[in-house]
This record gives structure tokens, C-alpha cells and sequence, in this order.
């Protein structure tokens, strides 16, 4: 559990560090565009070389060891290139690498929220990609392009599902079929509770900043975002209303448990049936496989409620990328690596199938390659802590409705003193979602969206 939520707590506070890149004076190579061709085209110029070593940064933690367990896979399709694969306190240490240029390695495992706050160091990789961009999904296209650039390239997709538990609900004839929006998920909590009195169903984040992450994914479901593809602020929205709307009402009902993600008090209200539902995105697949005891077994995942009858059924919730930094010297090569990762089949295969580190398969996200995301091909296989569910079916079909998206603010971790903190004052009763709104939108503007 504990390798676990070191890499997704990583993984939601990537955006920090961000907030300073963009006004470092970029010190790589000059790469303008010449008569030989765009940038990718001039890096990877002499397709046939197919030798050397490369350094590839990745997090320590369950990913880092599902990587390298890939790279006997990787060697037999390119057995003279070798592969130096690090786990590296990346936050702590990418900036300042990347500003002095020593010791620079050749692809990083980076955050979506982190991409745009270091693109002058990266290099564009809308050429490479441009065979894969039709079947990738078009939200970590998007995520990952800036100023029409793509820097990333693109790892996993993390949809939003409506995880929940089956014997709970069943016993006390709760129909989870039925749910096919938010006013039909708020009829349930209340007849859950009518049932099981003293019960709180829903999910309700006490931490400001996985608040706000949640916040993106309902977002994400209306095809909207905290900002839009130029950086403008646009959260005074009716669509953020909404959400917040839906999120206050849980609440005035008592139709919520307050909790931390996978805190020892979220962890016994899920066990003791009082919590039955959690609209998350899908690596909370993780806590009924490692982390619940009592329940194990008994959760299940649909897909998100809509908004709107006929919505989207689910929006993007976290996600990582790779990136080549400019100044590694042979990024080339780490294409060819990142490559036969996400785009080739004995690539894929072997990150999200049954391995060493997850005997059942990389069952906390599925891959943005749409051939790779096929829902008749599954990589993994069904979940035992769900029940034997088919969790790949349900994940694919989830992630293909799931709206475009833009690229992450670098102030967006900064918001969370804002609108993170403002969610949760409104969870205490202490604003309104007007309030919320009015006033963050205020402070992200002058506090952080001006000083840039």
C-alpha cells in the first residue's frame, strides 16, 4: 500500500514544480526548424541506429519495477541498446538538471500536469507520434500538446469510474444498473440509507488537493477544465456550479462520508459498509485488491454517472507521460524505447499483462493507444478483489467516452490553496458553490494567472 501511494501522491502533486519551469531561459540546442526537416524528423534522422545506452528516469514504486521487468522485451527486438533505468526523486531533481544541461537523461517518466511547464526543454514529438495520434486518446493528445506541439508521449489513461459495493447494495436492494446519472446516484444514497440507517454512501474528499484533482474529473465529463487551452481561467462557470451543486448536496443530505483517499478512517468506512460508493478514477482498483479486508471481493466498478441523460459516462482523472529532454544525448534512442512501450504489442502486452508485480495485470489504468485499449483484446485479466469482474471491459469502454481535454496549468497546484481549500470549506458548511466559484476564480486570477 505504501509503494502504492507514494507513486500516486507523486503522481497528483507533479504540478508544483511546473509553476516555476515556464520562466526559465530554455538551454538546450537550438532546434529551429530547417530545410532538412522539423525537429523530429532531424532527431531521429538515421533510422537504422539501433545501438548505444540510454538513461531513463522513472519513479521508484511499482511502476518503476513493472518498467524494468519490460526491457527484456525491449532487447530482444533491440538487443544492442542498453537500457540504464534509474529511480530517480524526479520532482526533486528534473529542473535543475534540465537547466544546467549535465548529466541530462534521455526520456523521463513525467506527469500530464507537469508537460507544459518544461516544454522548452523537450523535445516536439508531433512527427513520431504523427503514425499513432489517429488511435490515441484524443484527451492525452491534448494534454500533452502546447502551442500546437506534442511533448509527451502518452502512457496511461485513468478514467473515472463509479466503484461500489455490490453485496452491500444488493442486500439492501439497491439496483447499481439503474444509475445513469447523479440525480439517480443521489436517489440510491438516500434509499441506501433508508435502508442501512446511519449509513453515508457517497464519497466526499477531505483532501483540498485530491478534492480538486476529483473536481477535474467531473469536469473532464462535461468537457470542460479548469482552464482552457491557452491557460484563461474559466472556472465561474454553470458547469462548475453544477458540479459543485451535486457535491454540496451530498452533503446538506448527509448522504456523505468525509474522508481522505485510502486514510485509515476511509478505509474502515469502506470495510463496514457505511461507504459504498466512490466515483474515482480507476487506480482505486488498487484498495479493493490490496488495502480492504472485510470487503475485498465485494466492490465492483461501473461507469461514472452522466450529467445529462446520454452524457459522457466518464472524465480523466490523473495520467503520466514520457518526455525527451533536448539536451539528452541519445533521445533518439529512447524514442525507440517509449515506442515499443505504448505502440508496439510485445510492448504493451508485457506493461499492462499479468507480470511479476501484478500477477493479474496493471489493473489501475489502461493504455491511451486505442489498439492497445481494445475491449475484445483484454491485457489483464479479471479482477479477483473485484469479484472475478471483467475490469478491462468496463475501463476501455469508460476511458473511449471520455471528451477531449487541454494541457494543465502550471499554477494549477497553486489553485489548491484556492479552490481546493474553498471545496472544503464548502463541504463544512462555510460557503456556498457561488461563493466557492466567485472567490477562487478572484484568487487564481490575481494570485497566480497574473503573475506568471
Amino acid at each position: 500500500m505504501h509503494r502504492h501511494l507514494l507513486r500516486r501522491r507523486a503522481l497528483l502533486a507533479s504540478a508544483g514544480l511546473a509553476a516555476a519551469a515556464p520562466a526559465l531561459a530554455a538551454c538546450g540546442p537550438d532546434i529551429a526548424s530547417d530545410e532538412e526537416g522539423s525537429d523530429a524528423s532531424r532527431l531521429l534522422k538515421a533510422p537504422d541506429r539501433t545501438e548505444g545506452e540510454i538513461t531513463i528516469w522513472d519513479r521508484s514504486g511499482d511502476l518503476f519495477e513493472v518498467f524494468e521487468g519490460v526491457i527484456a522485451d525491449f532487447n530482444a527486438k533491440y538487443p544492442d541498446i542498453k537500457v540504464d533505468h534509474v529511480a530517480v526523486d524526479i520532482d526533486a531533481k528534473l529542473q535543475n538538471t534540465l537547466i544546467t544541461g549535465a548529466d541530462v537523461p534521455d526520456g523521463v517518466f513525467l506527469d500530464d500536469a507537469k508537460v507544459g511547464g518544461f516544454t522548452d526543454y523537450l523535445w516536439d514529438l508531433s512527427d513520431v507520434l504523427a503514425p499513432y495520434a489517429a488511435d490515441i486518446a484524443p484527451q492525452k493528445l491534448d494534454v500533452n500538446t502546447v502551442a500546437g506541439g506534442v511533448y509527451g508521449v502518452p502512457f496511461d489513461l485513468d478514467p473515472g469510474l463509479l466503484f461500489y459495493n455490490a453485496t452491500a447494495l444488493d442486500a439492501a436492494g439497491i439496483d447499481v444498473a439503474a444509475i445513469a446519472t447523479y440525480d439517480d446516484l443521489l436517489q440510491a444514497a438516500r434509499d441506501y440509507q433508508a435502508a442501512v440507517p446511519g449509513a453515508a454512501p457517497i464519497h466526499l474528499e477531505q483532501s483540498a488537493f485530491l478534492g480538486q484533482l476529483q473536481l477535474d474529473m467531473y469536469a473532464s465529463q462535461l468537457g470542460t477544465s479548469i482552464a482552457d487551452a491557452d491557460g484563461n481561467l474559466r472556472l465561474d462557470t454553470p458547469e462548475f456550479e453544477r458540479i459543485l451543486t451535486f457535491l454540496d448536496t451530498v452533503r446538506t443530505e448527509g448522504l456523505g462520508t468525509r474522508a481522505e483517499y485510502l486514510t485509515p478512517t476511509d478505509i474502515a468506512e469502506l470495510d463496514n459498509g457505511n461507504q459504498v460508493f466512490y466515483p474515482w478514477a480507476i487506480w482505486f482498483s488498487f484498495a479493493p485488491q490490496q488495502v480492504l479486508t472485510a470487503t475485498s471481493g465485494d466492490w465492483r466498478a461501473t461507469q461514472l454517472p452522466a450529467w445529462d441523460a446520454g452524457g459522457a459516462r466518464s472524465g480523466a482523472m490523473g495520467g503520466s507521460s514520457f518526455v525527451l529532454p533536448k539536451d539528452g544525448p541519445n533521445a533518439d534512442l529512447a524514442w525507440l524505447f517509449y515506442e515499443f512501450l505504448m505502440f508496439d504489442e510485445a510492448g504493451y502486452a508485457a506493461v499492462w499483462g499479468p507480470g511479476d508485480v501484478y500477477p493479474e495485470g496493471l489493473a489501475t489504468s489502461i493504455p491511451s493507444y486505442g489498439p492497445a485499449a481494445d475491449p475484445a483484446k483484454p491485457l489483464y485479466s479479471e479482477i479477483t478483489a473485484l469479484g472475478g469482474q471483467d475490469l478491462w471491459t468496463v475501463a476501455t469502454e469508460a476511458g473511449a467516452q471520455i471528451p477531449g481535454g487541454t494541457p494543465t496549468p502550471a499554477w494549477w497546484t497553486g489553485a489548491v490553496d484556492y479552490l481546493g481549500n474553498n471545496v472544503q470549506r464548502m463541504l463544512d458548511g462555510d460557503m456556498t458553490p457561488q461563493e466557492v466559484l466567485a472567490q477562487s476564480s478572484e484568487d487564481i486570477q490575481t494570485n497566480l494567472v497574473d503573475r506568471q
